[in-house]
């Protein structure tokens, strides 16, 4: 069987011109920004604090901005460890999503709090209340988030360091919200603290918004990741199940003289992920007699392989006891209408009598065989039939065709030629027909299948398809 193309190459990325160039606006605005910040400039200095501390915001959502650029370019990763983000209370809804911004001042001379209407509206507290103190603030924050506040509060108050970083709060009515706070010190005549001063924005929106991307790109990646392991699965089982002397002839000699020259082969969809339920196959039976099928099961993946190999098994298991085509066509129609995964699918099976050199066969809403002889080919006409699992209780038909020595006999599943007709090209009975001179003219069954996949190339289709030729040797 041939290899199947690899189905672990992650999707390409999109085209890189448009990302580029957002990436490259994005740096220039950052520069911009930051050009902003470093000449900030104000009458007051609290005023002036605050355009910087804005500023930085805006850097920083700018920086995020890019990486997402950047990883839009690059394509889909392979999957991080998933992150857990604990949700214990509802995040904030659409109506609390106006007031982004607030500002506090903490004086530490005089335990004087000044905060601003919008951070009162952030952390959803009346101003009747009064402003939250340094030791009360940490009270508001999820209790794994706490010790990261202190130790920026603590860099700031003693080590003189602006804070940056961003905690979840619990507002009274229970709704949790996401900020990013920045401050600095600000010193008196002595150097030494005199008191804090901090901008808080909230960012709930766009955490639950990056946390989105994070959890679709996990649920993409654990969706590709399955979709290969079950195309794995499907393909280990097919070739498993399916014949594995494809691409090397078969002989059958039969007592008495004259031989069935076999052989097929497995023509995979352009998609290599559409594994689905094409067979073929050519058993010597007890007695002599030889038994040539090929059939589709619709659908694909693993489900309908597995579906695949029970139908062969089956098909095997009735031809060596001696079922007719006929008949075990109806057992077929009733083991698919009984299985766990209702299917349909479409067969043709032949049994071949080499001292009379008659075939007879049976199928299943299936292409009939075709019969090339001597430089002139024709369709076999097929018996009655319907599709397997189509009908409870069906009953199939089965013709007999007598062969004469250098006959040959193509069976195919419908995959082997595109579903549409094409006006400017015959369809696919018609052009395998038009092989009859050089089918006729070849030495081999292994000869006529290669005749057979030039014509029709072995990509470019649809679906999968599977071909099997007998000749009959003298």
């Amino acid at each position: 069987m041939p290899p199947h193309l690899s189905a672990d190459r992650p999707a390409p990325p999109p085209e890189p011109g448009p990302v580029d160039a957002l990436i490259s606006q994005t740096r220039r605005l950052r520069g911009e920004v930051d050009a902003v910040r470093r000449h900030a400039v104000a009458d007051d200095e609290a005023q002036g604090r605050w355009q910087r501390a804005l500023c930085d915001l805006a850097v920083h959502q700018l920086d995020d901005l890019g990486e997402h650029l950047g990883q839009l370019r690059a394509g889909l990763p392979p999957a991080p460890e998933p992150t857990v983000f604990p949700r214990p209370v509802p995040e904030a809804g659409p109506q609390d999503r106006q007031v982004r911004v607030g500002n506090a001042e903490w004086n530490l001379l005089t335990d004087e709090v000044t905060w601003s209407d919008e951070l009162f509206q952030i952390f959803g507290r009346p101003p009747a209340a009064g402003a939250l103190p340094l030791d009360e603030l940490g009270s508001t924050l999820f209790s794994e988030d706490q010790p990261l506040l202190t130790s920026m509060v603590t860099a700031c108050l003693v080590d003189g360091r602006p804070m940056d970083g961003e905690f979840r709060i619990v507002r009274p009515d229970g709704r949790v919200r996401t900020l990013h706070m920045k401050g600095e010190p600000v010193l008196d005549v002595d150097g030494c603290t005199a008191s804090m001063w901090a901008v808080l924005r909230d960012v709930s929106d766009l955490r639950r918004s990056r946390r989105a991307v994070s959890e679709s790109r996990d649920s993409l990646q654990r969706r590709r990741e399955i979709a290969q392991t079950e195309h794995r699965l499907a393909v280990e089982l097919q070739e498993a199940v399916l014949p594995p002397w494809q691409g090397r002839p078969l002989r059958f000699p039969h007592r008495g003289g004259g031989t069935l020259d076999v052989a097929a082969y497995y023509l995979p969809s352009a998609t290599s992920a559409l594994i689905g339920g094409d067979w073929y196959d050519a058993l010597e039976l007890p007695g002599g007699d030889s038994m040539l099928t090929v059939g589709d099961l619709t659908g694909h993946g693993v489900a309908v392989t597995s579906g695949m190999a029970m139908m062969l098994g089956a098909l095997r298991a009735m031809a060596m006891a001696g079922i007719e085509p006929g008949p075990l066509m109806g057992w077929l129609n009733q083991l698919l209408e009984s299985s766990a995964q209702p299917a349909l699918g479409s067969a043709v099976c032949c049994r071949y009598d080499p001292a009379r050199r008659v075939l007879s066969w049976a199928q299943a809403g299936h292409p009939a065989p075709l019969l090339f002889r001597r430089g002139s080919g024709r369709s076999l006409l097929p018996p009655e039939g319907v599709l397997l699992g189509a009908t409870s209780g069906a009953a199939y038909g089965q013709a007999e065709e007598r062969l004469d020595v250098g006959d040959v006999l193509v069976l195919h599943t419908d995959g082997l030629t595109p579903r549409s007709i094409e006006f400017s090209r015959a369809d696919g009975t018609e052009r395998l027909l038009a092989l009859a001179p050089r089918l006729s003219a070849a030495r081999s069954a292994q000869e006529c299948v290669r005749l057979v996949t030039e014509e029709f190339g072995e990509g470019g289709r649809a679906d999968d398809a599977c071909v099997l030729v007998a000749r009959v040797g003298a």
